[in-house]
């Protein structure tokens, strides 16, 4: 019995790019002579995960994400490491591998553009050999689950983005996957779709325990679907653990908010902590975690306070802080 569902160790994936020098002679000399350098896309990354478990998979653009997932899939040979999903090794893509997973690109269709959904879940039906009564059972579940009996039969070509996107997550979860990779699932969609559709994610993940890996730049799908988050930059893991650990360990300020009774200026407030937002009745200020309650009572003492409220800073602040790599105080 395999206890983690994916293994990766030491996975590397590294592109040699072609660089230009800028200007015609840039050009000219390239038609003799091309220097490339080496982007290390994947450098060196481990970690685990078990049976059930809803990653989320983050980092900003370039940072690895879509690469790692790839090569989870078999969709990419790696340069180095050793990865195990389901206990297959995935760039053999055996059959039986590829009938456990599945892999959404919110950028990417797999649904035959002039055709009704319907016609591309009946061919995957004929492409993993799904048996019909199933196929029926797990088609009516998955279209009541998200609410589209009315769009099976309309050209993919004249549904909306989100209406398409539905019919995208159906279309891969037809042959009920072990292994969702998730890239960027709701991306374009509107705050009232990308609501649905992870409202979908969390009910498919609890009724079928699939381990599902997403990625996203909507801190919003993380915060509502992974408990766990792992998070990498230019290639390297720099977070693996809890999503409410990050704030204990990454979040070196709180946010002190203020509410004046009487007009102040900004320079008032100077020598506190970093003013976020300033306005002559109420201001944002971040400060060090350890001085929080100085700066407060100093407010308190000095200046006309109707009320202040001292809060944790965002996750989104402390996302945006480890890639920066800027304090906020």
């Amino acid at each position: 019995m395999v206890d983690n569902i994916v293994q990766v160790t030491n996975l590397r994936k590294y592109y040699q790019v072609f660089k230009k020098q800028p200007g015609l002679s840039g050009s000219i000399k390239s038609l003799f002579k091309r220097r490339y350098e080496t982007v290390k896309a994947v450098d060196k990354i481990s970690f685990q995960i078990g049976k059930g478990e809803l990653i989320g998979f983050i980092g900003p653009n370039g940072a690895g994400k879509t690469t790692t997932l790839k090569c989870l899939s078999g969709l990419l040979y790696p340069d180095g490491g050793e990865i195990s999903v389901l206990g297959f090794i995935p760039w053999e893509r055996k059959k039986e591998y590829l009938k456990q997973i599945s892999f959404v690109m919110g950028q990417k269709n797999q649904l035959w553009w002039d055709l009704p959904a319907l016609e591309t879940f009946n061919l995957n039906r004929e492409i993993y050999e799904i048996d019909k009564i199933k196929f029926d059972k797990t088609l009516n579940e998955l279209v009541n689950l998200l609410e589209v009996k009315d769009l099976l039969k309309i050209q993919v070509r004249k549904l909306s983005l989100g209406q398409r996107m539905k019919c995208e997550l159906i279309a891969a979860l037809l042959h009920q996957p072990k292994v969702l990779f998730l890239d960027e699932p709701t991306i374009g969609l509107d705050v009232v779709m990308q609501k649905k559709i992870r409202d979908f994610i969390k009910e498919y993940n609890q009724r079928y325990q699939a381990n599902i890996i997403l990625t996203s730049h909507y801190m919003g799908d993380v915060k509502e679907l992974a408990k766990r988050v792992i998070i990498i930059d230019k290639g390297r893991i720099i977070f693996d653990g809890l999503l409410e650990e990050i704030i204990k360990k990454f979040a070196n300020h709180k946010l002190i908010s203020v509410v004046f009774s009487k007009k102040v200026e900004k320079k008032d407030l100077k020598g506190l902590g970093r003013i976020k937002s300033f306005e002559p009745l109420k201001a944002d200020i971040l400060v060090k975690r350890k001085l929080a309650s100085f700066a407060a009572a100093e407010m308190l003492q000095r200046l006309p306070i109707e009320d202040v409220n001292i809060t944790e800073p965002s996750i989104e602040d402390i996302i945006r802080e480890l890639f920066t790599g800027k304090d906020y105080a």
